[in-house]
């Protein structure tokens, strides 16, 4: 199978301090990586470097057939981010939000308005983001993540501040088989069980380090929930 990701020794440092320290691991197209481990562990740190925002410091970072970061301009298109701050400008509606990151994909206005119906946000879509609720303005991030229908998810927990009806309404946006089809993902956690279901591979982080990097048939529960004692 074509890998869709690889890190062999993969370090990237704040100051003297290592947030991520020598992070190996392989990750086919269509597969699912959920990413477990603590605050601080370096969750967020590795998705900022898959998603070309930060540059590793050590090891070799390879995303959708590209060597980072020297090509990092070929695969910003292809990457769909789901950050904690949603990368909205809460002045702005929806539906304006939507619009302006879909002229920078070079994305047709009709997939804007299919995205407001999946996400149940087409009543609301001419009011301010600030005038909304958080799981809202959530439900519009998920639709600016997926808008320019990117090869790679990198999610950082996708379902926070969603109940669950709506976690059910955003599935066919971000789940396994986006799209209709097996989707690549990374996927930032605190779920021991949830997490490990939708898993076809695991890494657990402490303090930066990989404590535990396998396929998630050979990870039990417990082994994920001792990354947080």
């Amino acid at each position: 199978m074509t890998a869709a990701l690889e890190l062999e020794g993969l370090t990237r440092r704040y100051g003297e301090r290592e947030a991520l320290s020598d992070v190996w691991l392989s990750l086919a197209a269509g597969q699912t990586l959920v990413v477990f481990g603590p605050n601080g562990a370096g969750k967020t740190t590795l998705l900022r470097v898959l998603a070309t925002l930060l540059r590793p410091h050590a090891g070799r970072v390879r995303v959708l057939d590209c060597e980072l970061p020297a090509q990092a301009w070929a695969v910003r298109g292809r990457v769909g981010v789901l950050a904690h701050e949603p990368l909205l400008y809460r002045e702005l509606s929806a539906r304006e939000n939507l619009r302006f990151h879909a002229r920078l994909h070079g994305v047709r206005a009709a997939r804007v308005e299919e995205l407001l119906d999946a996400v149940a946000m087409r009543e609301r879509a001419r009011e301010p983001l600030r005038t909304l609720s958080r799981g809202m303005v959530q439900r519009v991030a998920i639709a600016r993540c997926v808008l320019h229908d990117p090869e790679l998810l990198l999610l950082d927990e996708p379902y926070a501040n969603l109940d669950p009806a709506a976690v059910e309404l955003v599935q066919p946006l971000i789940g396994a088989r986006a799209g209709g089809h097996p989707c690549t993902r990374v996927v930032c956690s605190h779920d021991p069980s949830g997490g490990l279901a939708q898993a076809d591979v695991v890494l657990g982080l402490q303090a930066g380090r990989p404590v535990l990097a396998r396929a998630a048939s050979e990870v039990a529960p417990e082994e994920i929930a001792g990354l947080y004692r």
